[in-house]
């Protein structure tokens, strides 16, 4: 076995982020996205998702959070848990096995990184739907897999429409700051964090 490839796999809950990530396979292309459309996952089917991710040999895999449905219990436990299970590298040598398990949380949902690619806003959004109209009020969007493939790419849409990844990028990262700054729970993307790690691997 020879050097170790420099792959990412990227694990969605559905299939905003199935569609979204794989519209960036140009942007990155050293991107697997997996699984295709995967229905609502939980966290049992996302543990058994990151198993075979690491026996496949993948060097890192990054796990796409939607923090709107970790808010309540038992699903925090479990999602805390499952964290805490890949804190640390996995490493077998033996198997030739080095993996990197990540984790990039949003709340409510991927959705408000779409809005982050024309402005930014650190507003509570108690459910998905006013979200979905404050994206709607800068660019057309259907949370339909029948939308997804009209766009021919969401990511595309986006910039053909006004939007910019590097301005989404920008705005992801000053909610997180916002965040640690003032200790809020809501409305923030480590998405933007996650774009670095995959341009670094590019």
């Amino acid at each position: 076995m020879g050097k170790l490839r420099q792959t990412a796999l990227i694990l969605g809950e559905g299939p905003t982020e199935f569609f979204y990530f794989k519209s960036l396979c140009d942007v990155f292309k050293r991107l697997t996205i997996k699984p295709d459309y995967p229905k609502h996952t939980n966290i049992k089917e996302l543990n058994a998702k990151i198993a075979e991710g690491v026996a496949m040999g993948y060097s890192h895999i990054f796990c796409i959070i939607d923090m709107d449905t970790k808010d309540k219990e038992p699903e925090r436990s479990q999602y805390q848990k499952l964290k805490a299970k890949y804190a640390k590298p996995i490493n077998k040598p033996k198997k030739g096995i080095y993996c990197e398990v990540e984790f990039f949380e949003t709340h409510r949902c991927t959705e408000l990184f779409f809005l982050y690619y024309f402005r930014y806003t650190s507003r509570p959004y108690e459910t998905q739907e006013p979200l979905l109209k404050d994206l709607n009020q800068c660019v057309e969007y259907r949370k339909t897999i029948e939308f997804f493939i009209k766009t021919k790419g969401l990511h595309s849409y986006f910039e053909r429409n006004g939007g910019s990844l590097d301005k989404a990028i920008v705005n992801a990262n000053r909610s997180m700051d916002e965040k640690q700054k003032s200790d809020r729970d809501y409305t923030y993307s480590e998405l933007g964090r996650l774009m670095k790690k995959l341009k670094e691997l590019d």
